[in-house]
């Protein structure tokens, strides 16, 4: 297993050479510094402990100052741990994991934390059912009784499905393929959606469920051919599709037998 943070852009399409599209998720992935590696003879696991987006050494305190500064980089904003036999290892403190370390048809799980909800109402918050509609029903989106029996009613029990703050949650979006990765422009194209607004940090990570490689066509890249290009490449395609020889058809079959 590998993994690596990167930050999600936002969504858009792709075409491919075949000209099918696909809907991706652009997420920038910068080097991930290596700060620590995490032993089991010390630590108890193994991982590799990395930072995330450089800031300005006046906003470190003295611990991320110093643990940067034993790897020899700058102070990061977002510190994680990073676990994978393929990346354990492999990499010094100091070194950097980039995007290289994934390729198009790759199967990923995406984690990031889905967006909040703000103070929301019992029904939508717990997908509950409303009452009646009608006016002389005198319940229609309410919590219900908060009474209770026995020894205990003199407090409401916790755990009771009330209005409240829907906060963020943190979820994984399983069997995403990889549909591009350029290094050069520190970038990874994800197809489908995952969870969490834009500009959000999220862990990318080889599935769990060990699903066989996505077959991805090339991606157009359009800094590099004109639409001219891709046109003539089409017409090419199809004229060779058509001058290759059918098969014959079979005169006897579907025929009505007399």
């Amino acid at each position: 297993m590998k993994s690596i943070i990167g930050r999600k852009i936002g969504m858009t399409s792709v075409f491919a050479e075949d000209g099918s599209t696909y809907p991706v998720t652009v997420v920038e992935v910068l080097p991930n510094v290596v700060l620590q590696v995490k032993t089991k003879e010390k630590d108890g696991y193994e991982a590799l402990q990395i930072g995330y987006e450089d800031k300005k050494e006046s906003r470190a305190n003295k611990p991320l100052a110093g643990v940067c500064k034993k790897a020899n980089t700058a102070p990061k904003y977002f510190i994680r741990e990073l676990e994978g036999d393929e990346i354990y290892g492999k990499y010094e403190v100091g070194s950097s994991i980039d995007a290289s370390i994934f390729a198009a048809g790759d199967i990923v799980d995406v984690t990031a934390k889905s967006k909040g909800h703000g103070y929301t109402g019992t029904i939508k918050r717990y997908h509950g059912v409303i009452g009646p509609k009608g006016h002389g029903s005198g319940y229609h989106r309410q919590i219900g009784s908060l009474a209770t029996n026995g020894r205990c009613n003199n407090r409401v029990h916790a755990g009771k499905k009330m209005s409240g703050q829907w906060r963020p949650q943190t979820r994984t979006v399983l069997n995403l393929a990889i549909v591009g990765v350029d290094v050069e422009k520190n970038c990874i194209l994800i197809r489908g959606s995952v969870a969490g607004p834009k500009y959000s940090i999220m862990k990318i990570r080889s599935t769990v469920e060990h699903k066989k490689p996505f077959q991805v066509s090339p991606i157009v890249d359009y800094t590099t051919q004109t639409i001219a290009d891709i046109e003539r490449k089409q017409q090419e395609a199809l004229a060779k599709a058509n001058a290759a020889p059918k098969k014959a058809l079979n005169p006897m079959k579907n025929s009505k037998r007399s």
